[in-house]
């Protein structure tokens, strides 16, 4: 048996998950793990470096994965990295601390290969021929037009829910400025704009990706009674419940917007900054349906490799 550990390396969370290849090339999760390390805080008040306390955290965090993934004999481990580490000036500094700690190179994706990896996990997992794909991290966004489930154009763009709550003062206690949500709206809808593909099919649906987007479903399911608010994969929302989702929380303290996620309680800082661009993009295309991937970035190295050791 192959055994791979994948870690990523977020600019919100910091993750693990482990898989078992089995010999007819397919893989079996083992374990999965997620701790919230918000990697990207405070950057843009650190002249565009990693805080040493978010680096803290992300360390503490591999080294507790690696206590985990060390029990599985001859694992192999691949590390990635997105927005908040491709666009740190103290990139190379932290990688070498990673390293020290927890003895992993750690491949730093660009924008257009985080782009296609989300592509790779979620459309191995869904039916869906044509889309646009959305994936909103802490730092970037990452947007993927797909004609016939083939990506025909793809973006990485620089904001996120911990950069646009942090530029545009959407994370604090009381209830948000409406001034504020709208100065957030007009920079994500003027950085859409700039994208000639983005308008040439107006009615496809949205697949979307992301810790914001994942609360949302969960949410989604609690309120309909759903029994397992987990198994989102697949779920759909119709656009307008989207907005109207959005809008509440809009009207909501950090407090208040806490008590509605519930489990997802620490999210409630960023969760309006989060499904923003999901509110601007349906704005932009006139999209009438979202669809939730479970299979993002992780999942398309993990198709990655299953097709070399083949």
């Amino acid at each position: 048996m192959k055994y791979l550990a994948v870690i990523d390396l977020g600019s919100n969370s910091t993750r693990m998950v482990v898989e078992e290849f089995q010999d007819n090339g397919e893989y079996v999760e083992l374990k999965r793990r997620k701790l919230d390390t918000r990697l990207a805080e405070g950057m843009d008040r650190n002249e565009g470096a990693l805080t040493d306390l978010a680096m803290d955290r992300v360390v503490a965090a591999l080294m507790e994965f690696e206590a985990d993934y060390r029990d599985y004999p001859d694992i192999q481990v691949l590390g990635i990295a997105t927005a908040a580490v491709r666009e740190a000036s103290n990139q190379i500094e932290f990688l070498d601390r990673v390293y020290h700690a927890v003895g992993v190179e750690i491949r730093v994706l660009t924008g257009d290969q985080e782009a296609y990896y989300d592509y790779l996990g979620a459309f191995s997992a869904l039916q869906i021929d044509d889309a646009w794909l959305l994936d909103t991290g802490g730092a970037s966004v990452e947007l993927v037009g797909i004609e016939e489930r083939m990506a025909a154009n793809f973006i990485s763009l620089p904001f996120g829910a911990v950069t646009l709550a942090e530029k545009f003062h959407l994370n604090g206690e009381a209830v948000i400025e409406p001034a504020n949500i709208m100065r957030a709206q007009k920079y994500v809808c003027q950085e859409f704009e700039k994208l000639p593909w983005l308008d040439e099919a107006v009615t496809l649906p949205i697949v979307v990706l992301g810790g914001a987007n994942r609360s949302l479903a969960r949410l989604s399911r609690q309120q309909h009674h759903l029994t397992t608010t987990n198994n989102f994969h697949g779920y759909e929302m119709q656009a307008l419940d989207v907005l109207n989702t959005f809008n509440e929380m809009t009207e909501m303290s950090k407090d208040q917007r806490a008590l509605l996620l519930g489990a997802e309680a620490n999210r409630a800082d960023i969760i309006i900054s989060g499904l923003l661009p999901l509110v601007e993009l349906i704005k932009q295309t006139g999209a009438e349906r979202i669809v939730f991937s479970a299979s993002g970035v992780r999942e398309g190295i993990l198709q990655e490799y299953r097709m070399k050791i083949k």
